[in-house]
Formats: C-alpha cells, sequence, structure tokens
C-alpha cells in the first residue's frame, strides 16, 4: 500500500525493542515493561505524525495495545491487577491528545493463516508463541473490531486474499480502501 500510495511507512519497532525477546521468554516478568514500550513508541509517532507533512501508514496502532495486548496479559494472569490499571490510566490520558486514524484496516484471518504469516515472517522470538496465546489474541482482535467505533474501518478477509503474491487481490482491496478514503460509499462498512 506505501508504495502504491506514496504514503511513508511507521512499522512496529521490532529489531530495537529491547523487551521483545525476553518477553517472550517470560511474559509475566516483562508484560508491563513491554506494554508500556510499545505504548510510549506508538504515542511517539502519534505525535510525529500529527506534527509531519506526510501521509503515514501504520502497521498497528496504539488502541491495539490497550484494547487487546495489555488486556489479555491481565487476563492471562500475566499482568498483575496494578500494572494494568496503571497501563489502563496512562493510556486513557494519552488518548485524550490524539485522534483516530483516517482509516483502520484490519487484516481478519483464522488461526491456519495467521500461523502461516508467522511463520512466513520467521521472527526467532515468534517461534515460543504458543497456539492457545494467539487464540486468545485473535479472539480479542475480533471482539474489538466487532466494536469499533472511533473512525472509518475497512475490514479484509486474509483468508480470502493473498495480496501479497496475488497482483489481483491487492488491486482489489486497493479498489476498496479507495472507495472508503476518496469514494461515495465512504460509510459502507462491508468486511472485504
Amino acid at each position: 500500500m506505501s508504495q502504491h500510495y506514496g504514503w511513508t511507512v511507521h512499522y512496529e519497532d521490532t529489531v530495537n525493542n529491547p523487551y521483545l525477546s525476553d518477553f517472550y521468554d517470560d511474559m509475566q516478568r516483562w508484560s508491563f515493561n513491554l506494554q508500556i514500550y510499545f505504548l510510549n513508541s506508538r504515542f511517539r509517532q502519534i505525535l510525529d505524525i500529527r506534527n509531519g507533512d506526510k501521509t503515514i501508514i501504520q502497521d498497528r496502532t496504539i488502541y491495539e495495545d490497550a484494547k487487546i495486548f495489555a488486556p489479555n496479559l491481565h487476563e492471562m494472569g500475566l499482568m498483575s491487577l496494578r500494572d494494568f490499571e496503571n497501563y489502563q490510566s496512562l493510556f486513557e490520558l494519552m488518548t485524550t491528545q490524539i485522534s483516530p486514524p483516517d482509516l483502520l484496516i484490519y487484516i481478519k484471518g483464522s488461526i491456519p493463516t495467521l500461523v502461516d504469516h508467522i511463520q512466513h515472517r520467521g521472527r526467532d522470538y515468534e517461534g515460543s508463541i504458543s497456539l492457545d496465546y494467539l487464540k486468545r489474541l485473535n479472539k480479542k482482535y475480533n471482539q474489538w473490531i466487532d466494536t469499533y467505533t472511533a473512525g472509518p474501518l475497512l475490514v479484509i478477509n486474509a483468508d480470502e486474499f493473498d495480496f501479497i503474491k496475488n497482483p489481483e487481490d491487492l488491486g482489489e482491496i486497493i479498489s476498496r480502501i479507495d472507495s472508503e478514503l476518496y469514494g461515495l460509499f465512504k460509510n459502507d462498512k462491508t468486511p472485504v
């Protein structure tokens, strides 16, 4: 998408993240630290985007950590109530200072598709992700998307579209993005 539209990409920091590898080795010990790192990183990205003059596409939003990852870690007993409440309080304060994305694109997939994507990325630290953890995250993502009202939303079904390998699928997705951003059917929330 960034190449097609000429947008600048802000990726999640997985290379320089000082907590990510430790987190996957000991989730309970590092969950709060990791979530605070991501919250800080995404908040800084949003401030940079707001103060810049380029159109930006992010691969993750500030909302995902607060609505999916942190609650999941807390529910699994991997983040204490004290840390979770502290995290949520900071998130709520930060979000009073920002606006939601112009368009949120959610790539929805079944567990086999998600596992395939994780294996394709080949990140060493993701090799220790349990299937139960992945299922819990996927359920939380779907629950969050079903109630997302902060701004425009486009859902892309990754089980039906392979936009990386199939140019026709990418063309269809770009057409739907164009429709959401520029077309007459901006308010149509029909999933892709």
